[in-house]
């Protein structure tokens, strides 16, 4: 099906994910870093991206504003997976450019659900 980036730091929610997007056919890449996962979305060119937002250095809400303002990589989704659920964040998200946002942990069908609605267009 799709090509989707996971950019997370934490190596056990990337295997989560991982492993939820490859059952239902995603083919899957993964950065640990943002700053790494921006170069990653320039080389490869997803169709999607999951992005945390707090990791060292660069966090989730930086990338993300940096890869909807570089033209290579405006036009690539991203949908932020993070653990911080306060309305405000979800709303810096979308400002940021991300198309959605969901709180971790995010249940199998939750998450199928939005990425194949964006990635349908």
């Amino acid at each position: 099906m799709a090509h989707i980036l996971i950019i997370d730091d934490s190596p056990t929610e990337t295997t989560i994910y991982r492993s939820i997007l490859e059952k239902h056919g995603h083919r899957v890449s993964s950065s640990p870093q943002a700053e790494d996962g921006i170069a990653a979305a320039r080389r490869e060119q997803p169709d999607l991206i999951l992005m945390d937002v707090v990791m060292p250095g660069m966090n989730g809400f930086q990338a993300t504003r940096s890869l909807n303002k570089d033209p290579s990589t405006a036009a690539i989704p991203v949908i932020i997976l993070s653990n911080k659920s306060m309305e405000t964040d979800r709303i810096w998200g979308l400002r940021q450019g991300a198309r959605d946002y969901l709180v971790k942990p995010a249940k199998e069908d939750d998450l199928i659900g939005r990425v194949n609605a964006i990635l349908a267009g």
